[in-house]
């Protein structure tokens, strides 16, 4: 739509509102209502959003350590630029006008969405359009956020019961929610590939439909704020948590992507002349991946519970190790023609932040081919938890965040204020888990010790 169209939409709904957001550093959706007359007043310029989204934690408990804003500020309101672009129709809230927004100015060099696009102007300044996709999977519960308090987020009720994926049965028994996602979310430009129940009690996983890197990430973060919101509709509970039981597999948040030229016609990482088919140039995105990812790793696995879902034999990588179509492997390497060929980043979880766990693949994989890097690192054979040959992933959010912290590759990539601002998020994470007093430790010592 043009622009005169969506504010000839916007004034003729009939709510006399728009719905706007702005993620936050964890990528949780910030947002408010505003009337149609403030929307037009912002059109062409900005509004202001207080800084505090970008200064506490995903329980809205602010941040004691952090320079960007804090007490010392005052928490000002902060410039946010809403993307036209962006705009849809939310179709279980009265197809009410939507808009995605991003913050500019001093924020700008925090912001998720504008650390993607910093990226991405990086990518086709060097003369390649990249096309990417998340995929997701997540729990569903019968219970409502009132009834999951209640029970201390235990002994929860899935929407179906025991292990199995890919199962036609079980996709009938949910089926309303079910189509309802499918359909909603297409309507809502959040189209999916794919949607099918996955192994574990309650789980789904879906795929979104390819697009350009900027527009994966849109996607994929309304993908999960929808997903709930058709959810709370049905009466279910949704959670994106990478890692709910130590019993059940954990929930990814695969990242698929490949580079095409600036014309977005040929597909730069397949070669049918090359061994695999994988061109030389997305042999030097991955080797740029498997240098970067221990600089990077709190951008793909930002949270305490991240570290729990990344263990061996559960579905998710432990080793820098990269192979063709195999999946206990940190890079899959998916050479299947000019049009499909991509590479899934597995380490990525469901709990990330999209913008921040996108621009980190595409940064890294950037690097590789910006430093001619070479994939010396022969392909994983069988079993990739067994291959260390080439290192393993940090195996907490302190030891993740420490590297980050002090990493040159993270501050080349992101810059030094970004760097700056998300480690000490991410040491703020850490600090509020280390200070409690787990089940697990009363379990374990209240009696014995």
């Amino acid at each position: 739509m043009t622009t005169q169209e969506i504010i000839d939409y916007v004034n003729s709904h009939p709510s006399g509102k728009v719905k706007l957001a702005v993620a936050d550093i964890d990528g949780i959706l910030r947002g408010k209502y505003i009337s149609k007359q403030k929307f037009q007043s912002v059109i062409e310029g900005d509004l202001g959003f207080c800084d505090v989204v970008l200064g506490w934690d995903m329980a809205d408990v602010c941040y004691d350590n952090t320079d960007f804003t804090g007490w010392h500020s005052g928490y000002p309101d902060a410039k946010v630029k809403l993307d036209l672009s962006t705009f849809r129709k939310i179709p279980w809230e009265n197809d009410i006008p939507f808009f995605l927004g991003e913050f500019i100015e001093e924020a700008a060099e925090i912001c998720p969405r504008n650390i993607l696009k910093k990226v991405i102007a990086e990518t086709e300044e060097a003369g390649f359009k990249p096309f990417f996709s998340q995929e997701f999977e997540w729990f569903n519960f019968e219970e409502t956020p009132v009834s999951a308090n209640a029970k201390g987020f235990q002994n929860l009720t899935p929407i179906t019961p025991g292990m199995f994926g890919y199962s036609i049965l079980r996709s009938t028994l949910k089926n309303d929610y079910m189509s309802a996602l499918f359909e909603q979310l297409t309507k809502f430009d959040v189209p999916l590939e794919g949607l099918h129940t996955e192994t574990g009690p309650g789980v789904y996983e879906a795929a979104i439909t390819y697009s350009d890197v900027l527009s994966a990430a849109d996607r994929a973060l309304l993908f999960k704020t929808s997903v709930k919101e058709i959810a709370y509709q049905q009466g279910i509970l949704a959670t994106f948590m990478a890692k709910i039981n130590e019993n059940l597999p954990g929930c990814s948040g695969h990242v698929h992507q490949s580079l095409w030229d600036s014309d977005a016609k040929t597909n730069l990482f397949y070669d049918e002349k090359s061994p695999n088919h994988i061109s030389e140039l997305m042999q030097s995105y991955m080797a740029g991946q498997l240098y970067c990812l221990p600089h990077i790793l709190p951008m793909v696995a930002p949270t305490i519970n991240s570290y729990k879902r990344l263990v061996e034999g559960a579905w998710a990588p432990t080793t820098l190790t990269w192979a063709v179509d195999n999946r206990t492997v940190a890079l899959r390497a998916l050479p299947i023609s000019k049009k499909s060929c991509r590479l899934e980043t597995r380490v990525v979880g469901s709990d990330t932040n999209p913008y921040l766990a996108l621009a980190a693949c595409l940064a890294a994989g950037l690097y590789g081919i910006r430093n001619n890097l070479k994939l010396n690192q022969p392909a994983t054979i069988g079993n990739g938890y067994q291959d260390i040959s080439n290192g393993v992933l940090p195996r907490n959010l302190d030891e993740a965040t420490k590297t980050m912290k002090n990493s040159e590759v993270a501050k080349e990539l992101f810059g030094e204020k970004f760097v700056a601002h998300f480690t000490q998020t991410r040491d703020w994470e850490w600090r509020q888990y280390a200070k409690v007093v787990t089940d697990w430790e009363l379990k374990r010592y209240f009696e014995i010790v």
